[in-house]
């Protein structure tokens, strides 16, 4: 699996999450608590964590991010023998998982949903800038990351390979002007 697809991926994912418990919390603060004090609180929280996840989540913090990662990739020929979709699933199951218990949790505190959409949405949108780092990468040098099976909870392993500069040759450089004499 591409690695910039799996960040495609996991940002898509945990957006739809922040959206799903932000409803979640939204209507069970409604029916359990009695003030509409929770819901500004909860409106507050989550402007924070969208202003954090911004400030936090520009192109010079998302490449700083994925560099270690990019720099251990080890070179190679051949791509992982992993489908896509049993790599994407090992690697993203704990979106899943966080997104279940905070929903079962906020059935009896709904705060806990609402919490949980915060840490989401900032998550998100921190991660957002990641995928298209990667491919300013793969870009410039001609190269593709692939992501090496392994378990979710392991820092992750990437195999570089030569991506043939895809569709399209490497931008010629520019010549050089001769030396004038003297």
């Amino acid at each position: 699996m591409l690695f910039s697809e799996l960040l495609r991926i996991a940002v898509l994912l945990i957006a739809g999450v922040a959206t799903a418990l932000g409803a979640l919390s939204v209507v069970l603060a409604q029916r359990e608590l009695p003030s509409d004090l929770a819901l500004i609180v909860l409106g507050g929280w989550w402007l924070l964590a969208a202003g954090a996840g911004l400030a936090l989540g520009d192109s010079g913090r998302a490449a700083e991010a994925i560099t270690p990662a990019l720099r251990a990739a080890k070179t190679a020929t051949s791509l992982p023998s992993e489908s896509d979709a049993r790599i994407a699933f090992t690697r993203l199951w704990p979106i899943a998982a966080f997104a279940l218990a905070c929903a079962v949790a906020g059935a009896f505190l709904p705060q806990v949903a609402a919490i949980g959409a915060g840490f989401a949405m900032f998550t998100a949108l921190a991660w957002r800038q990641r995928e298209a780092c990667v491919q300013a990468i793969e870009d410039r040098d001609g190269v593709r990351f692939y992501v090496e099976p392994s378990h979710a909870f392991s820092p992750i392993q990437l195999v570089r390979t030569p991506g043939l500069y895809r569709d399209r040759p490497p931008k010629p450089k520019p010549p050089v002007p001769p030396l004038a004499p003297g």
